[in-house]
């Protein structure tokens, strides 16, 4: 299968988790099927400057990030970590986080959930 951009399905979310502003998501593959039954989530997320993913826990998934442009502040359980370009941050079940584009240009990055 190739999706085409066109293809992707794209959602916008304000205040996601009671995060800042809003944020873009082009869904890569849509949904539990198209992941096999094995995820939830494969995406193209965007924050635009000072915009974030409120704190939030996972329960029967992880999340894993990677980010692709921009900078900004991950918070890891509670642990304020500064993130760019090339980093990888992953959110195991029974633990949580949140994301905020804290840089003047996008922040953009894949977003995979996968269950547990």
């Amino acid at each position: 299968m190739i999706r085409r951009s066109m293809e992707k399905s794209v959602e916008t979310h304000e205040h996601k988790f009671g995060g800042s502003g809003f944020i873009t998501v082009r869904n890569l593959l849509n949904g539990a099927a198209e992941l096999d039954n094995k995820g939830r989530v494969f995406a193209h997320t965007t924050l635009n400057p000072g915009c974030g993913i409120g704190f939030h826990p996972h329960s029967g998934e992880s999340e894993t990030y990677y980010i692709l442009s921009g900078e900004g502040e991950y918070n890891d359980n509670g642990t304020l970590c500064r993130i760019s370009a090339g980093d990888v941050t992953h959110t195991h079940s029974g633990e949580g986080h949140g994301i905020r584009n804290t840089g003047n240009e996008p922040l953009e990055f894949i977003a995979l959930i996968l269950y547990s």
